[in-house]
């Protein structure tokens, strides 16, 4: 298995992890629930696969944000935490130039810059978490904690009410 940018990071911060690969074959539209069938393929609790969404506020300025797979990011959360007057997901074809990653293999480490992150809460009701290794049907599984020093996030509440 080659080695991503992602898992480059966290063998240098000496921080455990496991691959997961999985076939991705899937539409990876925000509307279509990819890390539902992520957790799916896995075979692993949705409420433990994160998925990772890059915004943007008023300024440009882009924020980071990771979500479990059962739930939406609340804007107005994702606005308060950021400091932002409004946010918004960035673009599909600005994602790979501002990341590194592609839609449905973005991973919260490594990207081509350090953007601020932030979590949701609920990354430390698991025991270990899933996030995208970088590239399409790999995924890191990885400690919450661990996740969260590699990022330098801040865990917040970012989750929409149903």
């Amino acid at each position: 298995m080659k080695k991503t940018n992602a898992m480059r990071i966290l063998d240098g911060l000496k921080i455990q992890y496991e691959t997961l690969e999985y076939e991705d074959n899937t539409d990876h539209a925000l509307s279509k629930g990819a890390a539902n069938l992520t957790a799916s393929k896995l075979n692993e609790d949705a409420n433990c696969v994160f998925k990772t969404i890059v915004m943007q506020n008023e300024s440009k300025e882009i924020f980071v944000f990771c979500q479990n797979a059962t739930c939406e990011i609340n804007l107005k959360k994702a606005r308060n935490v950021s400091n932002s007057k409004e946010i918004t997901p960035v673009k599909q074809e600005q994602l790979l130039a501002l990341t590194g990653y592609v839609r449905g293999g973005c991973s919260p480490i490594g990207m081509k810059k350090k953007y601020r992150t932030f979590i949701d809460e609920s990354v430390l009701l698991c025991d270990y978490v899933f996030i995208s290794a970088g590239i399409r049907g790999q995924q890191i599984k990885i400690a919450p904690q661990d996740l969260v020093k590699a990022c330098d996030a801040t865990v917040c509440d970012l989750a929409l009410e149903a």
